[in-house]
């Protein structure tokens, strides 16, 4: 027969092992959800980064627009009289604009423009802009709305690209 004394710690046996494992996988779910967390916040701290890009090929489009149409009259009904301003660029770019007609109101609407392409890495960021003329009907005043479109991509990779963003840019004056 065996006396079991009051000091005796047999029964305990492996309750340390249980212990450190316990403490193991809630160390370990604390590292995982951490890790995910920074994970998620790089993530959108790069989208932010990306949105930026497309806003800057937007409103460096609109800009240069906005540059022809006050400098060159490029939007008017009529060609242009300047001959600088029969192939209008932006950043390098031609802007191309198509859609030029006899009286108001209409649209001229550019292709698609690598911007930024000398100075990125990934062939510059894309943009289109396009130019709405018309008359107001109360005042007969000339109004014009120029809408940019950016994109954090370069022209090529528009359609394909996963993680592409577009920014727009409206002026109206």
């Amino acid at each position: 027969m065996k006396i079991i004394r009051a000091n005796d710690t047999s029964h305990q046996r492996g309750f340390t092992l249980l212990l450190a494992a316990l403490v193991a996988s809630v160390v370990l779910s604390l590292g995982t959800a951490i890790y995910e967390l920074a994970q998620k916040e790089v993530s959108l701290s790069s989208m932010g980064r990306d949105s930026q890009f497309a806003f800057y090929a937007a409103d460096t489009a609109a800009e240069c627009a906005l540059y022809w149409d006050f400098r060159y009259n490029y939007f008017a009904t009529s060609s242009p009289s300047d001959p600088n301003a029969q192939d209008p660029t932006c950043d390098g770019a031609t802007l191309g604009a198509t859609g030029r007609q006899s009286s108001y109101p209409y649209v001229m609407t550019s292709g698609l423009m690598n911007l930024f392409s000398d100075t990125t890495p990934n062939g510059g960021y894309c943009a289109q802009v396009s130019v709405a003329k018309s008359l107001d009907p109360v005042t007969g005043a000339l109004r014009t709305t120029i809408h940019a479109d950016g994109y954090n991509v370069s022209c090529a990779t528009i359609s394909t690209a996963p993680q592409a963003l577009q920014r727009s840019v409206e002026l109206h004056f």
